[in-house]
């Protein structure tokens, strides 16, 4: 069983959407027990970091959350849901993340260029599971922060936008896309289905 985390924020019927599509037994759910039960963990997110973590705090499951990874359980965090994952961010500078992964979010510095950085962009990847098969595959962004890993081998995708931007990074059993997947066509779907599968 796939649980797609529902704190009150995010696009959870698109990604619910996208892995029922794949076949996946997907829930959407708020119960530390169905997190508990499920085989993987989705954390999606929309929107500010500060908001993101106040109605995450509110369900009560980030120490199931937290428990969950460390037992070494397959988890995907998307756009927000990557970021909160991290110490903190600009955007919120008063707001803990969940301090699973090292380093800050930080705004997307990009001299000329609009912000937020939001549409189609290629992105250059390294990581062999979640991009087999796609080379510079296109996918959709829609932000304005992205995260700076204080390891940065911990990034193993990047996009330019005016300057390098973080795409995704990999630690251990924890996954996580600044893009969204769910709205990135059928390279979206190779991504999550690479996901699914991966060890």
């Amino acid at each position: 069983m796939l649980a797609v985390i529902d704190y009150g924020v995010g696009n959870l019927f698109s990604v619910e959407k996208a892995f029922a599509y794949l076949g996946a037994e997907v829930i959407v759910t708020n119960s530390k027990e169905d997190l508990e039960r499920a085989d993987q963990i989705v954390l999606p997110g929309v929107g500010a970091f500060g908001d993101c973590m106040k109605n995450l705090n509110a369900t009560g499951l980030i120490p199931t959350i937290k428990d969950q990874i460390s037992r070494g359980k397959k988890f995907l965090g998307i756009c927000v849901g990557l970021q909160i994952l991290f110490e903190s961010s600009e955007e919120s500078p008063d707001v803990e993340g969940l301090k699973i992964l090292e380093g800050k979010v930080k705004k997307i510095d990009a001299p000329g260029l609009k912000i937020p950085h939001m549409g189609w962009n290629s992105i250059n990847a390294r990581d062999l599971k979640i991009f087999k098969g796609l080379k510079n595959p296109y996918v959709y962004f829609v932000h304005s922060y992205h995260a700076i890993p204080r390891n940065p081998n911990l990034i193993i995708a990047r996009a330019v936008y005016s300057k390098n931007i973080t795409a995704a990074v990999r630690w251990k059993n924890v996954t996580a896309t600044q893009f969204h997947p769910e709205k990135s066509g059928d390279v979206g779907l190779q991504i999550l289905k690479n996901w699914i599968d991966s060890n």
